[in-house]
């Protein structure tokens, strides 16, 4: 057994991937910038995308913690938010408009439903069919979640001027228009 653990060791697979550093090293400090902290990552903090994919992880990771005293998740508040702006939506508009799984779909629409937040009612076009309409406890509840959606919002850009916030902001609102299908 002990062979086999020095064979293992042995392989280049098996070994660390980082670069090793050398040279004189400080202790990072939150002044300094984030790939001080992490080398490795420098190739991967180029990529404009990844950095993209890190704050959105970041930003619902905030938001979610925010959420969790009222058993929701973003993907609720989402879905909440988009039937603040309808009068009702059928689960398959809800999973193409989110770009969600529509079996995920039918879970938050319980989940809501079992809160109050949300309803299924007779689609007015279909008889056969059922939209799903935000509640008065809903809107409620949207309201009182959009000034923890600025603190995400705040902490996040925080290192950012109000004008270095409007235009990422509307960089960002360009790229969604055109790359969010």
């Amino acid at each position: 057994m002990l062979w086999a653990a020095v064979r293992t060791a042995s392989r280049p697979e098996a070994r660390p991937r980082e670069p090793v550093i050398t040279g004189q090293q400080h202790a990072p400090t939150s002044a300094d910038p984030i790939d001080a902290r992490e080398p490795w990552m420098r190739g991967l903090h180029a990529d404009t995308g990844y950095l993209l994919y890190r704050l959105g992880l970041r930003s619902g990771q905030l938001f979610n913690a925010f959420l969790q005293e009222s058993g929701l998740r973003l993907r609720h508040y989402a879905l909440l938010r988009f039937l603040a702006t309808s009068e009702g939506a059928l689960q398959r508009e809800l999973s193409t408009s989110l770009g969600y799984d529509p079996s995920a779909i039918v879970g938050l629409v319980d989940d809501l439903e079992k809160l109050g937040f949300a309803e299924r009612r007779p689609s007015p076009d279909d008889r056969r069919s059922r939209i799903v309409v935000l509640t008065e406890a809903g809107r409620a509840f949207l309201r009182d979640t959009d000034e923890a959606g600025s603190r995400v919002t705040d902490e996040l850009l925080r290192p950012l001027g109000a004008d270095e916030r409007d235009a990422l902001h509307a960089l960002l609102l360009r790229v969604a228009e055109t790359g969010l299908g």
